[in-house]
């Protein structure tokens, strides 16, 4: 996948952003799956936990593009 934007109807969507929603839709079930195996009981401060969780996925999210 290359980085240039994408037209849409006219309208032009930047990659990160694409980028972002995976890496959103990744974080949500990562933390669903630690919720339902019990870990989640562990995490001290959710909000704190969820934004760092966010960033790395998004990290690993926008590497893994980088080499398509």
């Amino acid at each position: 996948m290359s980085w240039h934007e994408w037209a849409l109807g006219g309208v032009l969507v930047s990659p990160f952003l694409v980028a972002a929603l995976v890496a959103l839709l990744l974080t949500v079930g990562l933390r669903l799956l630690l919720r339902l195996t019990g870990l989640g009981r562990w995490i001290w401060h959710e909000a704190l936990f969820d934004l760092a969780l966010f960033v790395i996925v998004l990290g690993g999210v926008v590497a893994a593009m980088g080499r398509l």
